[in-house]
Parts: structure tokens; C-alpha cells; sequence
């Protein structure tokens, strides 16, 4: 049987806020497989975001192991979680973060851009993940020329490019109305099936019940509600 592509071990987080401590991670443990959808679900508060920023290499733990497509993260410097977080996670966010000025080909080639990928290779590439969100179409289209459904279908796309194995959605939906965000979802869906695993932050059951499987995050602790967790949870 094949390692999990994410696998976190009694990991903890605390902060101090106001001269208070604040148990953001309580030890948690979970196991992710290769092809996997998971939705971590949880109320403002509730340790999701710190969560997100430990799964997405953006922050480190006080303690705990995290193995990352069979590496160890805990032990990286700063400039290899930088390539980590490259290679390895395509994040997809709320608010899209598209730069205004640029077209939707531009905002997904910029990773590329930035990778050094020459010209002809990147525009090719970017012209396919737009194709893979329904939107070769609009490829010429500035931000403010789309609807929000569709900049966060370009958002997608950009998280496609460098073909990572993992994309991390930061509460994707959460800035649309419903039938957008079904649509936002399905796609995700036909990710998942063409062999990406998708990690889906969310605080809406209704978004979460679209996942394979549901882990609610609560007081930085884990509770599996759907799904086939191999591992163990800390719970007071």
C-alpha cells in the first residue's frame, strides 16, 4: 500500500494574543491518500486557518511530524518550503487574488513566469488549465471583464499550472452565491477524479457534504465525520 501523501502527527500550534495563550493546535493527527477529497470544516476560531497555513507550508508547528509526499517538512529551511510549496501545493483562495491589470492567460502564467518557463511552453500550458475550468474562451478577458464564478475559475487554473499533486481551497465558495459555487464545486470534483487530491477548507456543511471525506476541527482538535481515517485524533 502506498505512504499517504499527507501525514501529520500529534501536531501542535500556540500563540499569544493580548498576554493570553492560545491553543490553536491541540495534537492532531491525519492522514491524507493520494487522490483523496478531504473537507476540514470548522467556525471562525476553531484552529482552521492555522490548520491551513501548517498543511500549506506557510507556517510551522511547535511540535509534531509532517511527512509531505514522503518528505519532512519540519525539518526544511525556509527557502525549501518556498519549492515545496511550489511544486508540491496549488492553492486556490476566497478573495482569488488575481492582479487587476493582468488578462486570465496572464494570471495563470505568472507561476509559470516565475519558474523561468519560456514563453511559447507557458502560454501553451495556460491556454490547457483554462481549458480544464471551461474558460479557454475568456482567456483574453481582464478580471474586472468576468464574472466572480469565472475569476475563481481562472484562480483554479492558475493553481494548475506547475501540475502539483495537491490543491489547497481556502473556503473557495465563499465569496459566491450558491449556484456558482456548485459549479466551483464540480469542478473540483472533476479534479479529484482526474487524479488530484483536493484539501477544502470550509465553514459550510453544504460545500463540505460535496467531499469524500469530512474532518470538523474544533478547539484545534480533529473529529473524523465521514470517511476511512487511519490514525488518532487527541481528544479531551
Amino acid at each position: 500500500m502506498a505512504a499517504p501523501i499527507i501525514q501529520i502527527e500529534n501536531m501542535t500550534k500556540t500563540y499569544t494574543l493580548g498576554g493570553e495563550v492560545v491553543h490553536a493546535l491541540r495534537g492532531v493527527s491525519l492522514q491524507i491518500e493520494k487522490g483523496d477529497f478531504l473537507a476540514i470544516i470548522g467556525p471562525s476560531g476553531s484552529g482552521k486557518s492555522t490548520f491551513m497555513n501548517m498543511i500549506g507550508c506557510l507556517d510551522r508547528p511547535d511540535s509534531g511530524s509532517y511527512i509531505l509526499d514522503g518528505k519532512e517538512i519540519e525539518k526544511m529551511k525556509d527557502n525549501e518550503l518556498a519549492t515545496i510549496r511550489n511544486e508540491k501545493i496549488g492553492f486556490v483562495f476566497q478573495n482569488f487574488h488575481l492582479l487587476a491589470k493582468l488578462t486570465a492567460l496572464e494570471n495563470v502564467e505568472l507561476p509559470l513566469l516565475y519558474r523561468g518557463v519560456k514563453v511559447k511552453e507557458r502560454k501553451k500550458i495556460a491556454y490547457e488549465c483554462l481549458e480544464k475550468v471551461g474558460l479557454k474562451d475568456r482567456a483574453h478577458h481582464l478580471p474586472n471583464q468576468l464574472s466572480g464564478g469565472q475569476q475563481q475559475r481562472v484562480a483554479i487554473a492558475r493553481a494548475l499550472v506547475g501540475s502539483p499533486p495537491i490543491l489547497l481551497a481556502d473556503e473557495p465558495t465563499g465569496a459566491l452565491d450558491s449556484k456558482t459555487s456548485k459549479e466551483i464545486i464540480q469542478i473540483m470534483k472533476q479534479l479529484n477524479e482526474q487524479g488530484h487530491t483536493i484539501i477544502l477548507i470550509t465553514h459550510d456543511w453544504e460545500v463540505a457534504n460535496e467531499a469524500k471525506r469530512i474532518v470538523r476541527i474544533q478547539d484545534g482538535q480533529l473529529f473524523e465525520e465521514r470517511g476511512d481515517f487511519v490514525g488518532t485524533y487527541s481528544i479531551r
